[in-house]
């Protein structure tokens, strides 16, 4: 069962920066998770929309130049980083899950991502693009049908996997709150990977482990890893 550090080690350190992510590799993770807004010609990782909680920036991230952006302190005086830092941050073989969560144009978003890649030295098989927004997720599939795609979901639809079929995507990446055995049965039966976030209590982890899920996101890395053996 795989354990994906959720933002990084995040209860140990800033969320989506480089020392959270430091901490998780330390760990001995079997991938970390961040998230992803374009800005400008570039991509930083940052979670919220807005800048004020997890910042000493206000306001929201679309309105500020990359240059502002790089100034300001997500933590610990950590910066806020760019993806091509994160993904030099995971030796070969580590998985990265990248979640868009804002982008202005796919053709330009593709173009950084390139970059990051090349300039990381980061194997592409070894990412992961994620988002709750399958309108992107789709128009992504389009232009590079080979890059691995995930599906974010908080719900149990009436027509269980239908929204993912056109996709045939790398995994499903499912709410706690609606995972349940037949769920992730339903999932692995079509050929897909069982992702379950965010995890952090030893007792939900033990169980997702015996409902057969492919791994977890959690906040507590080394807790999970201890957990789960």
């Amino acid at each position: 069962m795989r354990v994906f550090a959720h933002r990084g080690a995040s209860k140990e350190a800033p969320e989506n920066t480089l020392q959270a992510f430091e901490l998780a590799v330390k760990a001995g993770v079997h991938g970390i998770e961040f998230d992803a807004r374009q800005v400008d010609n570039d991509i930083v990782i940052i979670h919220d929309r807005r800048l004020d909680r997890t910042t000493n920036g206000v306001g929201l991230v679309q309105d500020k130049t990359l240059a502002y952006i790089r100034t300001l302190d997500a933590g610990n005086q950590q910066p806020i980083p760019l993806l091509q830092e994160v993904l030099s941050v995971a030796p070969p073989g580590m998985l990265c899950n990248i979640e868009i969560k804002h982008l202005d144009s796919v053709e330009r978003w593709l173009a950084a991502f390139d970059t990051a890649c090349i300039e990381s030295g980061k194997a592409v098989d070894e990412i992961i693009i994620s988002s709750f927004n399958h309108h992107w997720l789709w128009a992504i599939k389009q232009l590079r049908p080979t890059l691995n795609i995930a599906l974010l979901t908080a719900s149990f639809d009436v027509n269980a996997l239908s929204f993912a079929e056109p996709f045939t995507p790398w995994s499903i990446n499912i709410a706690l709150d609606v995972a349940e055995q037949t769920y992730i049965e339903e999932i692995k039966a079509k050929g897909y990977k069982a992702y379950v976030y965010t995890v952090d209590h030893p007792l939900d982890m033990q169980l997702l482990k015996k409902w057969g899920a492919d791994g977890i996101f959690t906040n507590r890395p080394a807790l999970a890893l201890a957990t789960l053996g």
